[in-house]
């Protein structure tokens, strides 16, 4: 800003420089032209002392001013080239006066002139400088004049005899204090403009600067903000209305609104000031968002209203969210409902169950023989029921979370023997396991060991020929931030089978999702159910080489689980 105040003083001190010279040539040319005529007139001769003193006086303030025009191309302190210019503008004012007559000359009003453009030029400083040099000269000049040591040009005798040294006096004394009063009025007037000028550009920065505030705050708003004149016209599109409406500002301003928002009319037409309404838009790549729309007017100073704010926000994700929520309700509604169907099957089934075997236990050893088949088919897809409603009860009501602290890996291998002893172990099955050591954390050990059963019987059942389970556990750091690391445990599970269908590889943790004759679809669904529930991640892939893999992500503390996840939600 600094910079900027200094090139525009020396663009005016430029300015008025030229003006000066200008005037400068013509002011002088003129007087000293009409002295010559009258000066003729008077002593009828065309050539004389006098004529040639003006002719001089003339063809050098010509050629200084031609030097003066080549100099600015050059000088680049033009203040102190003002400087120069008005002290030899004084010096000239002497010489004037001395080849017009001296005391009796009626040209030392120049004397004022000349100060009067130090004021203006060069403000208070310059001009009281000015009329300083223009006292010392002027005052030295009446001095040597009136003890006779000079005498002006045409004059053969003292022409100051008749003047009275009181008379000298007091003239010097009148024209030097009228050379400081206007060297101070004309700097006043000018240091009064430069301080207003001053101002004034205070002023426009101050209003620059709340016009750019304006902008930003405008420009940076994340809702859509669209403003109207009276007659529907498009003055202020924000950049949040660019990317709602995928809309360029510079093809919407003084676009009318209906060209670009066409189903709009309607909701301006409703005379309710501040009303908010939901509207669906389609874009032109014809994505259908919602918005909320807020209709302000926009009024003037005196209340007249001048136009329309309109405010859009993108509801879309938020209406998304709202269908999800009522989707989720409805679904645990159902859920809720469905699970208290499943507990009122369980008994007829256990009823069902219990007396087909006392039938078969009561039955002679003819019928039991011609009906064991059967019952043996009836007992058999009534277990089958009784499993599907006992998965389905603990997918639809997950047990109460007990934290407490132990051993993981001491857990998956007691989980692993408790599956070898079991019936749904195969006799061709080879384990292998990576676990070194204790590793303790903080969680639910019953939930965990349904988890790791789960996966077991999965991959038991996805190799009825026999194959590899292998079994793998080790820590791992996860880093959130530059300051935040949550420590976790990564588990993984892989087997040699055929691998995951990849008709359904991505929805094997949804419920029902199976390829099996007789699985129910739950097995992994609950999986994810009791792993999600702890705060932690689960995945599934196929191998490169064949079979596939489930890799579960376990925090050491199920609080920094719940943590991380609030986090992924946001």
């Amino acid at each position: 800003m600094v910079k900027t105040d200094r090139d525009l003083d020396q663009k005016e001190t430029l300015s008025r420089l030229q003006l000066l010279m200008f005037l400068r040539v013509g002011f002088v040319s003129l007087l000293l032209g009409v002295a010559i005529v009258i000066q003729v007139r008077e002593t009828k001769t065309y050539f004389g002392e006098i004529l040639n003193a003006h002719y001089f006086l003339i063809a050098l303030i010509y050629f200084l001013t031609f030097i003066y025009i080549v100099a600015l191309k050059y000088i680049k302190n033009l203040f102190k080239f003002a400087y120069l210019q008005l002290l030899i503008d004084t010096i000239f004012i002497t010489a004037i006066i001395y080849t017009t007559g001296g005391i009796e000359s009626i040209f030392s009003f120049l004397y004022i002139l000349n100060i009067i453009s130090g004021g203006t030029i060069l403000y208070r400083h310059g001009g009281m400088i000015i009329a300083s040099f223009s006292s010392i000269l002027y005052g030295a000049f009446l001095d040597l004049s009136y003890y006779g040591l000079i005498n002006p040009i045409g004059y053969r005798f003292p022409y100051v005899q008749e003047y009275q040294s009181s008379g000298i006096f007091y003239m010097i004394l009148v024209n030097v204090a009228a050379f400081y009063l206007v060297a101070f009025l004309s700097s006043f007037l000018s240091e009064q403009i430069r301080k207003s000028r001053a101002e004034l550009k205070a002023k426009q920065k101050d209003i620059a600067d709340l016009e750019m505030l304006k902008e930003n705050i405008i420009q940076s708003i994340s809702s859509g903000l669209v403003t109207l004149d009276e007659h529907g016209k498009i003055i202020v599109f924000n950049r949040g209305a660019e990317r709602i409406f995928n809309i360029d500002s510079r093809d919407a301003i003084q676009k009318d609104i209906s060209d670009i928002i066409p189903n709009i009319m309607p909701y301006l037409k409703v005379h309710n000031p501040h009303k908010f309404s939901q509207l669906s838009y389609k874009r032109k790549e014809d994505q259908q968002i919602d918005l909320l729309l807020n209709i302000s007017p926009l009024k003037e100073y005196d209340g007249s209203k001048k136009g329309e704010i309109l405010v859009f926000q993108d509801t879309t994700r938020i209406r998304e969210m709202e269908r999800e929520v009522k989707r989720m309700e409805d679904l645990a509604m159902l859920g809720e409902l469905a699970a208290g169907i499943a507990h009122e099957i369980r008994n007829p089934l256990a009823s069902i169950s219990g007396s087909i075997q006392v039938l078969n236990d009561s039955l002679s050893k003819e019928e039991a023989h011609i009906n064991k088949r059967l019952m043996e088919i009836v007992l058999r897809e009534v277990s089958r029921l009784n499993n599907l409603v006992n998965d389905f009860l603990q997918f639809a009501r997950p047990q109460r979370t007990e934290i407490e602290e132990f051993d993981l890996n001491q857990l998956i291998m007691d989980t692993f023997y408790i599956f070898q002893n079991s019936q749904k172990w195969s006799q061709h099955l080879d384990v292998e396991t990576k676990i070194f050591g204790p590793l303790k954390i903080k969680s639910d050990p019953q939930q965990l060991k349904q988890v790791f059963w789960n996966i077991f019987l999965n991959a038991s059942e996805a190799m009825p020929k026999g194959g590899l389970i292998c079994v793998s556990a080790d820590k791992e750091k996860d880093f959130q931030s530059s300051s935040e690391c949550i420590e976790s445990v990564r588990i993984k599970i892989e087997d040699n089978g055929p691998g995951l269908d990849p008709k359904i590889a991505k929805d094997i943790f949804n419920p029902f999702s199976t390829t099996k004759k007789d699985g129910s679809g739950l097995g992994l669904a609950i999986v994810r159910r009791i792993v999600e529930g702890l705060g932690g991640e689960v995945s599934g892939e196929n191998l490169a080489g064949g079979g596939a893999t489930i890799t579960i992500l376990l925090p050491l503390s199920i609080e920094t689980g719940n943590l991380k996840l609030d986090k992924q939600r946001r």
